[in-house]
């Protein structure tokens, strides 16, 4: 019961706080069901669509040998038979974060989930019904698919274990709600996001990455480098002293506050400025 609370609580903050853009995909339909739309994104890459919490996503990644599929929806129906009917690989699930928008009652398809230990904190409130078995992601680790290898990125921010992970010859990678699709529910404190925008900026110059698909994609909300950019000013801003979000009275979460600059929302409390 307090999973399903929660999951309202984040609804309502990104339903109060959050215009949605206009849901506008270049990539083609290949699979569409009650719970989720799955579109190619490439030869070898998918990106799905569920129906419960603003287009929440989920990505298959394939490689020659096995695939990756990172996040699981809220509730998708078979899921592991929907992924099976896209790609033919062994199918190993990963988790940007541990939300049961991404992490939802799916996971339990599957034996077992790779997360960053650090959201170990929400397992239990989030994800406690999991039947599977836990295993932890290591930063800078690289997981190799045959003859495609995904880089692993910790992002802390949204929250202490956000999670990305890079493809850094195809010059993507998929984010989460690290960099939060436009609307970034901040739940550690601006020092880490400021970090790890600091450390994500860099990254993706230094490697040429030129956008990350998001945990709620809509089509035309991909995370570049000059997002990230902005949002480190804007932490930096805030832990000056410089600037304030304006006050959210139907804030969720004890984020009562949303700073909007640069075409992003993050959305805070008092315990976040430090």
């Amino acid at each position: 019961m307090k999973r399903v609370i929660i999951l309202a609580l984040l609804c309502l903050v990104c339903g109060v706080v959050m215009a949605q853009p206009r849901m506008t995909y270049a990539e083609k339909v290949v699979y569409e069901g009650e719970d989720v739309t799955f579109r190619q994104i490439d030869a070898h890459t998918w990106e799905g669509n569920g129906r419960m919490m603003a287009n929440e996503t989920l990505y298959i990644v394939e490689g020659e040998e096995r695939a990756l599929l990172i996040d699981a929806g809220t509730n998708i129906k078979d899921l592991d038979k929907i992924v099976a009917g896209i790609t033919s690989k062994p199918v190993t699930l990963v988790a940007t974060h541990v939300h049961p928008d991404h992490t939802g009652a799916s996971v339990n398809y599957f034996k077992e989930i790779y997360i960053n230990a650090a959201d170990m904190v929400n397992v239990k409130e989030m994800m406690g019904d999991y039947k599977g078995e836990i295993k932890y992601l290591t930063d800078g680790e690289v997981i190799d698919l045959g003859g495609r290898e995904i880089e692993v990125i910790f992002t802390p921010g949204h929250t202490p274990g956000s999670t990305t992970f890079i493809d850094r010859e195809a010059h993507y990678g998929f984010s989460g709600d690290a960099f939060g699709s436009g609307n970034l529910l901040l739940t550690t404190n601006f020092t880490t996001l400021a970090l790890t925008c600091q450390r994500m900026s860099e990254y993706m110059q230094k490697y040429g990455i030129e956008k990350l698909y998001p945990g709620h994609y809509m089509g035309v909300n991909v995370e570049t480098v000059k997002r990230v950019q902005d949002m480190l000013q804007m932490s930096r801003d805030v832990l000056a002293g410089k600037v304030e979000g304006r006050k959210n009275e139907r804030g969720m979460l004890g984020l009562d506050r949303v700073l909007t600059m640069h075409g992003v929302n993050i959305n805070y409390g008092a315990a976040q400025v430090k």
